[in-house]
């Protein structure tokens, strides 16, 4: 059943197949729809990589986005649950 706050279903569903989560899928479907898979494709990569991120730097991007059990993490569980959601 097609959702009106999804603008690609089909590319929707492809990456929530792949296991995307619903918000990160939804953002890129969005995203593509709007302004073209090639476009968004090059989009990226203006943000150092979160390894050079100090701690206190990933803990506050992961409460920015609701990351739970963010406080008891380390450096690399803070980078993974970030790359993840």
């Amino acid at each position: 059943m097609p959702r009106a706050q999804i603008k690609d279903e089909k590319k929707y569903q492809k990456l929530r197949d792949k296991g995307e989560s619903k918000e990160k899928a939804a953002r890129i479907a969005n995203a593509s729809a709007g302004q073209g898979e090639k476009k968004v494709g090059r989009k990226g990569g203006k943000s150092p990589s979160y390894d050079d991120w100090t701690k206190d730097d990933l803990l506050k991007r992961a409460r920015e986005i609701g990351i739970e059990g963010r406080s008891s993490m380390n450096k690399s569980e803070l980078v993974k649950a970030l790359r993840d959601h």
